[in-house]
């Protein structure tokens, strides 16, 4: 990435540059961007989200409908990741203007992939900085369509009962292999072999999820009192390589390679003409 790094802002503001020529490329841009996110590199990931933001910020909305099942379930795993810094910038998504007039123009779409994981995160997220983002993502969401909002809070609510039920049916399950297991004639011989092997329940809640808690009910007021509104000063501070359109940032290196670029042709033979 270190050497990614130096290059990246000429690459990506060269692909922003055909992107405005043809808007026909941006559904295969995409579609390649995401087909090739990184998984263990969040350095990376993070050029991704910004590389990706510079795409938004010049795409049709017909190209952008092609699109955002895919970018939002993306944006979803992002928003999700224990490194802050990525769950931070895709975050970041939700104070450009732009991005969410498409998000409300697409909500019906984007509002269902996106909850469960605004909702889950803004409990469960070490940072606590997230959770301020994720309250304001929610609190945009809610502003947009409260209708569509509340039934998607309806449906985490009954996916989350659904859940509770399969892990109780999941455990009585295995309760009961266990009891069968009990009655086989080798299971004292077996027993012998694991009597130092640490037991533990199979099936635990942990402190941070959700499942086991009362059924979700959010406010405007609550969302309003615990989201992180950013400014614009705040934005260019965090997103020193964003750029709107395809201002391409002024690289002391690169201006003085071009400077002191000489062309070769006094050096170099031509070719003599074969129709000669």
């Amino acid at each position: 990435v270190k050497s990614l790094s130096v290059y990246h802002p000429q690459l990506a503001y060269c692909v922003v540059q055909f992107l405005e020529k043809d808007p026909s490329l941006t559904e295969p841009v995409i579609h390649c961007l995401l087909k090739f996110w990184p998984k263990v590199h969040s350095p990376k990931e993070v050029m991704f989200l910004n590389e990706l933001e510079e795409i938004l910020d010049v795409i049709e909305p017909a190209e952008f409908q092609k699109v955002m099942i895919p970018l939002f379930q993306q944006l979803a795993r992002c928003v999700s990741s224990p490194h802050f810094q990525v769950a931070e910038r895709a975050l970041y998504y939700w104070n450009n203007e732009y991005i969410m007039s498409m998000i409300s123009d697409n909500a019906v779409v984007i509002l269902p992939i996106m909850f469960p994981a605004l909702y889950k995160n803004s409990k469960s997220h070490w940072n606590k900085t997230i959770h301020g983002l994720i309250y304001n993502a929610l609190k945009l969401f809610m502003e947009i369509d409260q209708k569509l909002f509340d039934e998607c809070t309806q449906n985490y609510n009954r996916e989350r009962e659904l859940e509770k039920e399969r892990l109780k049916e999941k455990e009585a399950k295995w309760l009961l292999l266990e009891r069968k297991a009990h009655l086989s004639p080798q299971y004292q011989e077996v027993k012998v072999l694991l009597v130092d092997t640490a037991s533990m329940p199979m099936f635990t809640y942990h402190k941070e999820d959700d499942i086991g808690q009362s059924p979700l009910k959010l406010t405007h007021e609550q969302l309003a009192k615990e989201s992180i509104q950013l400014s614009k000063a705040d934005l260019r501070k965090e997103r020193p390589m964003a750029r709107r359109k395809s201002e391409l940032p002024h690289d002391p290196g690169t201006a003085k390679a071009l400077t002191e670029h000489h062309r070769h042709d006094q050096y170099l033979k031509s070719v003599p003409n074969a129709d000669a």
